[in-house]
């Protein structure tokens, strides 16, 4: 008799045996045989006559996917800064501030390590200490940094940008101050987004309220009518990369598994083939699931519930909450940043896209009001930003109003 018909799925003990051998032939494929023997080691560490199966299986999945996931990122990520992701894993309860330019600092992470990415990138030109040459220059530095948030960013998770579309000069054709136009952004980053791989999934607009400007209004006459934009975009984008490595049947936990059809583009999908698995349906098809699936369904706990209030907030694609009023009635900043960060954005990601203990990541941090949010929600904040010099006492100020003066915050620097 084969020696896996000779054992029962009573068997705990035995139990992962029983995993090993309906996947040693794609263990010893998938890894070399150090790394095998590495893995080996590992999950029999705890082969425990007291686990029953299911935790097994959770146990054997996990180091499965860590030691996928580690071979993926040597191959992949030929500038790692050990020092930095030592700091970005260590004291998950603090807040981690990154100085340094975006593009600079993402190289030198791992790839596919990070959960969640959220941000509102300098928008052209509308701000002193963000300046190019012309919109070309600009998109140009924007693909370059999403490029690398494409890569940081671990698979079939979630990218939200908050864009707004300005009115501005291009300077393509000429710099006249009559060469003012409204620049679509939030057209050109989707589009951007799409060319490095992402998938476009919803665009929230957010209605900012009245506006206050006077443009517009100077001669009523046709021709002379446009409308003042109130509104930014908040476009929700997935990466799905196409990742045809097995993984296990999270019900049994073999690798015993034949490729399915693409749920989606990018999305490779597996059916169990382990005629023994806990779960069969009545035409005794095996367990069908993907990468996707394992991610969204695996941490539906008690305490990942997103609360009616938010929910509702955010059920229509068109929410409305007012922007952080920094000028008070004397034309005062009083935050001392040209650009805050609203909550409502953070939460809404974080809450929406994110596990407790995720790691979430601001590229363009400015006053680290993402990183702040994270924490909030028991997830580990992580922003970058170049303007140290600028800003340095106004963040480490609002964070601490945010959350009180005992938050534990960790900073990072590369020039």
């Amino acid at each position: 008799m084969n020696r896996v018909n000779m054992l029962t799925m009573n068997d705990f003990r035995s139990y992962l045996r029983y995993i090993l051998l309906t996947s040693d032939d794609y263990l010893k494929k998938i890894f070399e045989p150090q790394r095998y023997n590495e893995f080996l080691h590992t999950v029999k560490a705890f082969d425990d006559v007291n686990l029953l199966p299911e935790k097994i299986v959770k146990r054997f999945f996990s180091v499965y996917e860590r030691f996928v996931k580690e071979d993926y990122q040597r191959k992949t990520s030929p500038h790692s800064n050990k020092l930095l992701m030592n700091f970005i894993n260590c004291e998950p309860e603090s807040i981690k501030i990154i100085w340094g330019d975006a593009h600079k600092v993402l190289t030198q992470m791992d790839s596919e390590f990070v959960h969640l990415i959220v941000t509102s990138p300098p928008y052209y030109n509308a701000r002193e200490y963000a300046k190019w040459d012309n919109l070309y220059e600009y998109l140009n530095d924007m693909e370059k940094i999403l490029k690398e948030c494409y890569r940081v960013l671990d698979n079939h998770r979630v990218f939200v940008l908050n864009v707004g579309d300005i009115f501005d000069n291009d300077n393509l054709l000429t710099r006249s101050v009559r060469g003012k136009r409204r620049i679509p952004l939030g057209a050109y980053f989707i589009n951007l987004f799409e060319k490095i791989g992402f998938t476009f999934v919803d665009d929230f607009i957010w209605y900012k309220g009245e506006v206050q400007t006077e443009r517009h209004k100077h001669k009523p006459y046709p021709f002379y009518q446009y409308p003042v934009n109130c509104y930014e975009h908040i476009i929700v984008f997935h990466k799905h990369r196409l990742d045809e490595t097995r993984y296990p049947c999270p019900i049994c936990g073999s690798l015993k598994v034949n490729d399915d059809a693409q749920s989606e583009l990018g999305i490779q999908s597996w059916e169990c083939k382990n005629y023994r698995c806990f779960k069969r349906s009545r035409s005794n098809r095996g367990k069908r699931f993907s990468s996707k699936s394992n991610i969204t369904q695996r941490n539906q706990t008690q305490d990942n519930i997103i609360n009616k209030e938010l929910i509702n907030k955010w059920r229509r694609d068109i929410v409305r909450f007012p922007p952080v009023i920094k000028i008070n009635s004397n034309g005062v900043n009083t935050l001392g940043h040209t650009a805050p960060f609203p909550t409502d954005i953070p939460e809404f990601s974080v809450r929406f896209f994110s596990y407790k203990g995720d790691i979430v990541l601001y590229p363009f941090a400015g006053t680290f009001t993402t990183a702040a949010v994270a924490r909030k929600f028991d997830r580990i904040g992580v922003g970058i930003d170049k303007n140290n010099d600028i800003f340095r006492e106004v963040v480490l100020r609002r964070i601490k109003r945010e959350l009180g003066e005992c938050v534990a915050i960790t900073e990072f620097v590369i020039l």
